[in-house]
């Protein structure tokens, strides 16, 4: 396969940083996630994940949350086999591929223009799947997605790029679209915000970065009457760090004492409408 790589903004460039983090996570000895779609993808292209400079943590929390937001979405489609997934920023991302494949879920990937148009060129349509080329925060692209069922809402990297007066805006707009559902994305307190924008592995995005934090998850139930928290889920206090390397997991045990310092690697927020 010969694709030319496409000229981005700097905003659609990020989604090299997840897909290169997913794909040198397969290439571990004992990859995290395993994404092999990731991983053919940055080979099939030939692209120079070096340059994005990435260390070790931040590509284990890459991969880590994605498996938590995995397991989320995975637990609401056994729970709602026909219902509606919406990934937001999906980049190129193969999550439902991830996911087997569901029959009787209708899934939409959601993202700028540019990004989608090079998505179509290299990850094969399902036939329950379904590509939206927009901005999430223009009103009307939630037209071409049915409301008539339970739906999932996933976004893996999306939150630190919208302020807070757009990420409310949005849940609203969602929230109200569709009778019930879950949605769940990893989240940044405002010392990991501090932290992101300093980290040499986050460079890449680091100016890009809007959100100014929330340090208190039960803060996004005030944005929308129908918002629950259903978990907060601290990557540093999850089963798989046991998988990491030596200096890493002793790191992640020393700061999953507390949830301040915990926050600072990674967290997902989980809630329900």
């Amino acid at each position: 396969m010969s694709i030319t790589l496409p000229t981005l903004t700097p905003i659609e460039e990020s989604l090299w940083l997840t897909l290169s983090a997913r794909a040198v996570d397969n290439r571990s000895p004992r990859p995290i996630l395993g994404d092999a779609a990731a991983d053919e993808i940055v080979r099939t292209l030939n692209y120079d994940y070096s340059k994005l400079k990435m260390d070790t943590n931040l590509k284990l929390s890459v991969a880590l949350r994605a498996k938590k937001l995995d397991q989320v979405t995975a637990d609401f489609l056994a729970r709602h086999p026909n219902a509606i997934g919406l990934d937001l920023g999906s980049g190129l991302d193969t999550r439902l591929n991830r996911l087997g494949d569901p029959a009787g879920v209708e899934w939409y990937d959601v993202d700028l223009p540019a990004v989608t148009a090079f998505r179509k060129q290299l990850i094969p349509l399902p036939s329950q799947g379904h590509v939206i080329a927009a901005d999430v925060r223009d009103t009307g692209w939630l037209d071409a997605v049915p409301n008539d069922r339970p739906v999932i809402i996933v976004a893996d990297g999306l939150m630190g790029f919208l302020n807070e007066e757009e990420m409310v805006t949005l849940w609203n707009r969602i929230v109200d679209h569709f009778p019930s559902g879950e949605l769940v994305f990893n989240a940044y307190t405002r010392f990991s915000v501090w932290v992101a924008t300093h980290a040499l592995g986050a460079k890449s995005v680091a100016k890009m970065i809007r959100f100014p934090g929330m340090d208190d998850a039960r803060a996004a139930e005030s944005w929308h009457p129908k918002l629950k928290l259903v978990k907060e889920i601290v990557l540093s206090r999850e089963p798989e760090v046991a998988d990491f390397p030596a200096n890493w997991r002793l790191f992640h045990r020393l700061i999953s004492h507390s949830t301040t310092l915990s926050r600072m690697a990674s967290f997902v927020l989980h809630y329900r409408f």
